[in-house]
């Protein structure tokens, strides 16, 4: 059984920081690109950034140079370094096997929520 666990999020002020984890099992996680995207209420999904298994990174326009991905794949686990993080980053992040929009499995989400 495929899972995605992830982890970090919480409440941070604006130009503050937060790393994200995702622990994945249930799968050979070094053949698999991995995801993070986000979510507002009423929204819809958000792609943030991807890794894929060579460890070669993506970055929507909104995150670049603030936001690293990162993997470890001898723990299976998936990392979202956030950096001066603002208001708009406030969102459900989510953990998400596969490449870019192209997607299958996804965690239950961590809540971020940038505020003063």
């Amino acid at each position: 059984e495929v899972q995605l666990v992830e982890s970090g999020g919480g409440l941070v002020q604006p130009g503050g920081s937060l790393r994200l984890s995702c622990a994945a099992s249930g799968f050979i996680f070094s053949t698999y690109a991995m995801t993070w995207a986000r979510q507002a209420p009423g929204k819809g999904l958000e792609w943030v950034s991807t890794i894929n298994g060579g460890g070669r990174t993506y970055y929507a326009d909104s995150v670049k140079g603030r936001f690293t991905i990162s993997r470890d794949n001898a723990k299976n686990t998936v990392y979202l370094q956030m950096n001066s993080l603002k208001s708009e980053d406030t969102d459900l992040y989510y953990c998400l096997r596969g490449f870019m929009d192209n997607w299958d499995e996804r965690g239950q989400g961590t809540q971020v929520t940038v505020s003063s």
